[in-house]
């Protein structure tokens, strides 16, 4: 189970970094490279344990919409767990932001979503 979750939040990190290098509006911060290759394992973590816990609860309240939109909320569900990572991540004096909610955020998480799908049929289990 360690090992899972070291692995998906190694996945986590391929996907937010790409995300990052992706959409202008995502940033990591400067600084050395093992600055920034540890930020964005810790965010990945934050990002894991929200997508652990606060997602489920997330579409279990939105699940009227989810249905309403024949799933199609659930990318703005992922969007809020990438912006509260961002906010997170803040508190934490970590350098990684997300400027604008919308579009920023909703990209951003069709690119995570879609590179951890990627990355997750390569893992073996």
């Amino acid at each position: 189970m360690l090992i899972n979750f070291a692995l998906q939040t190694v996945i986590n990190a391929v996907a937010l970094w790409v995300a990052a290098w992706a959409i202008p509006g995502i940033t990591f911060g400067g600084g050395s490279t093992a600055k920034v290759v540890e930020t964005v394992i810790i965010v990945a973590l934050i990002f894991g344990i929200l997508n652990m816990f606060i997602k489920p609860l997330l579409k279990l309240i939105s699940l009227p919409l989810i249905i309403l939109t024949l799933g199609l909320f659930v990318f703005i569900v992922n969007a809020l767990v990438l912006q509260l990572t961002s906010w997170l991540s803040g508190k934490f004096d970590l350098a990684f932001h997300v400027q604008h909610f919308f579009w920023d955020a909703i990209f951003g998480a069709l690119i995570i979503t879609f590179v951890s799908m990627l990355l997750s049929f390569i893992k073996t289990d």
